[in-house]
């Protein structure tokens, strides 16, 4: 049995967080387990309350799943404050898991605030050593190494400080270039490898970071290396949007159901 970990904040109306990297876990064939860093009210619309779940609580979730429950890969999502960040780190360099996908997730979709100002150097300084990869999109990459990216130079240039700032890997998503064609930049054993499809026309994109990092450490657990793993989750994430329906009125889920693993 293949198994992973979510550690991440729940979304009530299933399509990011919790919920949509359990539905991606289990779409690659993955047994999939959760712990619960936060609780959102929210829906395709917008983020309108964040309960953070008290730090030592998470803590004891995390620690109760790895002293009983074989993990394969763990990915982090929505840690939303220092004290989170700070006692899931603890944990996981005392027990440490064999991959470890940590997506800084600091807006919705919707572009409501998940993660504080003052959590940002917690989460490079104590997480990122932890990390086999980072998956930053674009407006997080540039909060995080203050370089403008407007083009995929400076991708590459954003992508290797941010292996300078301590991840062993970085995955750059670059969707929100402009263009026809998107690119994702893979930053890893000092070489770069560029990912280019053709854009999918469509606003239905809620909760496709969580599916990417979900679907990474998916694959990483089921043994394929982080290249695979990264094009595989890619391709689950294209096939997750142009079979999306449309649900609530908003910015609708990609459709994990008909994505596949």
């Amino acid at each position: 049995m293949f198994t992973a970990l979510t550690i991440a904040g729940s979304d009530p109306s299933g399509g990011a967080g919790i919920q949509g990297d359990l539905k991606t876990f289990h779409a690659h064939g993955v047994y999939g387990m959760a712990v619960i860093t936060a609780l959102t009210v929210q829906n395709t619309r917008g983020v309108t309350g964040v309960h953070d779940v008290p730090p030592a609580f998470v803590a004891a979730q995390l620690e109760a799943v790895l002293s009983d429950m074989p993990v394969g890969a763990a990915k982090t999502g929505m840690l939303s404050v220092t004290e989170t960040i700070e006692s899931v780190a603890a944990v996981l360099a005392r027990q440490r898991v064999p991959f470890l996908v940590v997506d800084p997730v600091m807006a919705a979709t919707s572009g409501d605030a998940l993660l504080r100002d003052d959590a940002v150097g917690a989460l490079v300084e104590r997480l990122f050593p932890l990390a086999t990869i980072v998956t930053p999109n674009l407006p997080e990459a540039e909060r995080l190494t203050d370089i403008a990216i407007e083009s995929p130079e400076d991708m590459r240039r954003a992508a290797a400080r941010l292996r300078e700032m301590g991840a062993a890997a970085v995955l750059l998503k670059g969707g929100h270039l402009p263009g026809n064609q998107m690119i994702d930049l893979l930053h890893a054993e000092g070489a770069f490898h560029e990912f280019s499809d053709p854009r999918i026309d469509t606003e239905h994109t809620h909760g496709t970071g969580c599916a990417l990092a979900a679907g990474i450490a998916a694959q990483l657990a089921r043994g394929a290396d982080l290249t695979e793993a990264v094009g595989r989750a890619r391709a689950f994430v294209r096939r997750g949007l142009e079979r999306a329906v449309v649900l609530g009125r908003g910015r609708s889920p990609i459709n994990h159901l008909a994505a596949g693993g």
